[in-house]
């Protein structure tokens, strides 16, 4: 027998289903914490403008990986608000906008974690190419890095690797046997 779709719920269920809203306070946070990384971008833009003219070739790469980093934290922030809420708390009529991210048509927790394991990857990345940009400081006394953090530095970046090819794995698994 099967159950009307529009019937109401029963109050236990309707409580326990009715609380996925109480993550509507964190998506609005992370929506927040997207316009600090807004701000910061557009700073970091305005300081590589005014003092372009006095950087090095480093020094301006440096910025530059440092706004790409802001982009890509960015990304996994809207990545995480609008999958994660047409995931988790409710829909968002989507279907047909001409806006609307392809990724958006197809996803679900698994998919998420995994782009988002993706995105982590990307940022650690861009973090990587900064630091080892900057290794040759090492052993000056202006250096920011030592030969210890540079090695935890490769070592963590390759875990988010190793752990996002596992995601993927499982991941990959539980979707051949559905």
């Amino acid at each position: 027998m099967q159950q009307d779709p529009n019937a109401p719920l029963r109050p236990l269920p309707l409580l326990i289903f009715g609380s996925r809203w109480l993550q509507l306070p964190l998506y609005l946070g992370l929506i927040v914490a997207q316009c600090v990384y807004v701000y910061l971008f557009l700073k970091e833009l305005w300081h590589l403008i005014t003092h372009a003219a006095g950087f090095s070739e480093q020094e301006i790469m440096l910025v530059v990986l440092g706004l790409i980093d802001v982009v890509m934290i960015s990304n996994l922030l809207i990545m995480v608000i609008v999958g994660g809420y047409e995931t988790f708390v409710s829909r968002l009529g989507l279907q047909g906008h001409r806006d609307q991210p392809e990724w958006l048509s197809h996803v679900n927790a698994g998919i998420l974690k995994v782009k988002l394991a993706m995105a982590i990857i990307g940022i650690s990345s861009i973090h990587l190419l900064r630091t080892f940009i900057e290794a040759s400081a090492i052993g000056t006394p202006n250096a920011r890095l030592t030969e210890t953090g540079v090695m935890w530095q490769t070592i963590i970046h390759g875990m988010f690797i190793v752990s996002a090819i596992g995601i993927a794995y499982v991941d990959r698994m539980t979707q051949h046997k559905h």
